[in-house]
């Protein structure tokens, strides 16, 4: 309650559209969890909630509850690109179902997928991949040869649907239609106009088909990923 009215202050707003669980806690009954949602909900400070990261099963036992508590749970924020593929199997088929659609985060793998990273090199001065302060920890599953060499081999499909590396990357999530949104960040504006040119774009069967034959065995697809990249414990 403390955090959903701190975010209120700052963005100096009676209320936000929606408002979203980071990462499932596991030190907290489920039916308080989504209890407190449902106050905040009544109270006019959030008409929808969403979660982050969580499972298929913790999908569905959260939208059961919100419906029993009479107040909406519509999205789930996964982690989704071509590299990583996790959600594919249950989190997407589960959503469907229940009505509550992606809205993604990491469309590019952490930037891995716009090329700039070459395989036998070290990471370009100032990239996430450089900084030994948390990104080179995040991208480091992405940074072998192997996944670089076969990242730039997707730049010619890039070039025959005259797209750049990264927008291709944004493309590529939006072709699934449980895909509401994809989060990506940017460092400078320019990043912002290109990145917003994917929205829109149709990615022929073809081309698809053309990165999952340069990608292969490279992706990621377990969906107990999901569970294993989770905190154990409460974060602090």
């Amino acid at each position: 309650m403390e955090s959903i009215d701190g975010s209120l202050q700052r963005l100096q707003t009676d209320y936000v559209d929606l408002y979203q669980a980071h990462r499932f806690d596991t030190e907290t009954p489920l039916e308080e969890t989504m209890q407190a949602f449902a106050d905040i909900v009544r109270q006019g400070k959030a008409h929808y909630i969403g979660v982050s990261e969580w499972t298929a099963e913790q999908i569905r036992a959260g939208v059961a509850l919100s419906k029993e508590m009479g107040f909406q749970l519509i999205s789930s924020q996964p982690q989704y690109s071509m590299l990583w593929r996790v959600i594919e199997d249950e989190v997407v088929p589960t959503s469907a179902e229940l009505g509550v659609s992606q809205i993604v985060w990491s469309p590019m793998a952490q930037g891995v997928l716009s090329g700039k990273y070459q395989p036998g090199q070290a990471p370009p001065e100032g990239s996430r991949a450089a900084d030994e302060k948390g990104g080179a920890n995040m991208i480091k599953r992405f940074m072998n040869d192997d996944v670089l060499t076969r990242v730039q081999d997707l730049k010619p499909i890039a070039e025959e649907t005259g797209l750049s590396m990264a927008q291709l990357g944004v493309a590529w999530v939006l072709q699934n239609d449980n895909v509401a949104a994809a989060l990506v960040g940017a460092s400078r504006p320019e990043q912002v106009r290109e990145n917003v040119k994917a929205a829109g774009v149709k990615l022929d069967v073809s081309v698809m088909s053309k990165i999952d034959d340069v990608l292969g065995d490279v992706v990621e697809k377990d969906p107990a990923k999901t569970a294993e990249t989770a905190p154990q414990g409460r974060v602090a």
